[in-house]
């Protein structure tokens, strides 16, 4: 077996750089509160970064709409500081990943003020601009975020195109100076020393050719409508197809895969850097050694209860489409889902399950991604008010609740915090104080904190407690960083018909280790083959540590973890 690279062994931890840590004290996450943190997260025991945008932005999409691909969100910080961070995290020997936005800029940004200045800007065609048609859009296309994909604009007379927000319009990669500029920044990242790039929204970055309609005679409003009233799965299905059949023209289109591979031999001028896409698509994978290094496994996270057999089959049908050479990527979670608790919690046993979710994303094989906050158990914060939405997607699903389904503004406001990812972009909450000690008592948050701060959901008083969530992230992390088999193991199912437990093999040439998780609220039994001898217990949530287990079996208490070592007779 040949050595893995250090993003197929790392844990990543991703910053909401917005909501993390407060170092100034004007109530918005900055690189001084990040630089603060850094002896945490190497406390806790992660060996990666991802940060999200740092770059300087009007702020419109949270720094997904950026305006300098070489410059940092004052808000955030300076230069300096950032520096400071990345080394900081260097010297503790953990990596830094940047999120990097490639299919749009914001409409601040300085070429695309270029490219609207007029129709012959020799940056005209760095953005995708088309003549109206009938008097409108040039075709039928949507904005993912609602409304039309096309905004006029007066001074040229003509329409520029948008996957995302209207302040968000889509570069022109077919344009080699595009491409040459946006190489540009990626060296420029790569030379200052960052170990890699997220890459966001990457199927959206090329469209259909020749722009034709979609002609499905559908609107993206009924689709969000009837997903609103769906009471069944299926017709929540239906509408997912539709969606897919409105977008078809407008994502993962074949010359995707194209940039990628160019972009990845840039990447490969740089040793041990890696490229990170947001997508489930394992064709971004290519050869397994041409695209990029690792794509998330989001499939995994598409349910509102974890079960052996969801996690069997998501294995199964992962590993079958996944060339051969390529590495899985897994999470459960992230600043656009809802949060881990809140998402897979049955509201009597979150805790435990809890549990049993975070040793299936560090025990599977693949590179896990975890989402800041989880270690402490933070959940959604589904008290927001109308005043207090700062995501435009709220602002968006209010208006829709109201108008298309009649609802009263209180209930419009509820869909609308479901809806939205505000709930999931809460501050972090590290003590029991004031705004959870993120930034001063006197001092307004960017978003309110959850009140649960003051009922031990902080990482100060759960430090400091034995059997906190936050100790078994801790005990967890570092069991994974010392055990093989759990890094770089192959993968294997065992007991594949057992509804209770999720029962797999990892192994490496050297070590083998057992993972069992009963996922329900009751006792529980798996069987093991013949084979499988001298097993010894590394890790439980329910007994001792050092324990040999019975042969042939093993006895599980209601959602119990357990793992163990094959030893040598």
């Amino acid at each position: 077996m040949s050595p893995k690279k250090w993003w197929q062994t790392a844990v990543f931890y991703q910053i909401y750089p917005r909501s993390f840590a407060d170092g100034n004290a004007d109530g918005i996450g900055d690189f001084e509160g990040m630089i603060e943190k850094v002896d945490y997260l190497k406390w806790l025991g992660v060996d990666a970064v991802w940060l999200s945008p740092h770059f300087a932005s009007p702020q419109v999409d949270w720094g997904y709409d950026v305006s300098d691909y070489y410059g940092i969100a004052p808000e955030y910080g300076t230069m300096e500081q950032f520096f400071q961070f990345m080394e900081e995290l260097h010297r503790r020997d953990m990596r830094l990943v940047l999120d990097l936005v490639l299919n749009h800029t914001s409409d601040q940004h300085p070429w695309f003020l270029e490219s609207r200045s007029s129709r012959d800007n020799p940056k005209r065609d760095w953005y995708i601009w088309k003549s109206p048609r009938n008097g409108g859009p040039p075709n039928d296309w949507f904005s993912t975020f609602g409304g039309p994909a096309w905004t006029f604009d007066p001074q040229t007379g003509e329409y520029y195109y948008h996957f995302f927000f209207a302040q968000q319009p889509d570069l022109n990669w077919r344009n080699s100076e595009v491409k040459q500029a946006m190489f540009e920044v990626v060296r420029y990242w790569l030379n200052l020393g960052v170990d890699g790039f997220r890459l966001d929204a990457v199927g959206t970055i090329f469209e259909r050719e020749g722009y034709p309609d979609h002609a499905t005679g559908d609107h993206l409003d009924a689709i969000y409508r009837d997903a609103r009233l769906a009471k069944t799965k299926d017709e929540e299905r239906r509408a997912n197809r539709r969606w897919l059949r409105l977008f078809r023209h407008q994502v993962d289109m074949p010359q995707v895969h194209d940039l990628m591979r160019e972009l990845r031999q840039v990447v490969n001028e740089y040793p041990e850097k890696v490229l990170i896409g947001e997508t489930e698509d394992v064709r971004f994978y290519g050869s397994g050694e041409d695209e990029l290094h690792l794509n998330f496994n989001f499939p995994l996270m598409r349910t509102d209860h974890i079960t052996p057999r969801w996690v069997r089959n998501n294995q199964r049908e992962r590993f079958s489409q996944m060339p051969p050479d390529a590495w899985p990527c897994n999470t459960l979670n992230n600043h656009d889902a809802g949060r881990m608790m809140s998402q897979f919690g049955d509201g009597k046993h979150d805790q435990q399950i809890a549990r049993v979710n975070l040793a299936l994303l560090l025990t599977l094989k693949g590179t896990p991604f975890l989402y800041n906050g989880e270690e402490i158990g933070m959940v959604n914060h589904l008290d927001l008010k109308r005043e207090d939405f700062r995501d435009p997607l709220s602002l968006h699903a209010y208006r829709l609740e109201i108008e298309l389904l009649g609802s009263s503004p209180q209930e419009a406001e509820l869909h609308a915090i479901e809806y939205g990812r505000d709930k999931c972009r809460t501050p972090l909450q590290w003590a029991n104080q004031p705004n959870a000690g993120f930034c001063p008592a006197e001092v307004n948050p960017w978003l309110p904190v959850h009140p649960n701060y003051a009922e031990g959901v902080n990482v100060e008083e759960q430090k400091d407690a034995p059997d906190s969530l936050l100790n078994y992230y801790r005990r967890l992390l570092h069991l994974r960083k010392n055990t093989p088999a759990l890094t770089e193991g192959d993968y294997q199912p065992l007991d594949e018909n057992n509804r209770n437990v999720f029962t797999f093999l990892r192994r490496t040439e050297n070590q083998s280790c057992v993972v069992a998780l009963n996922m329900k609220a009751r006792r529980a039994r798996t069987v093991l083959p013949h084979w499988i001898k001298n097993l010894r217990c590394v890790f439980s949530t329910h007994r001792r540590e050092g324990q040999s287990a019975q042969a042939g079996f093993l006895s599980l208490q209601p959602f119990e973890v357990w793992i163990g070592v094959i030893e040598s007779p």
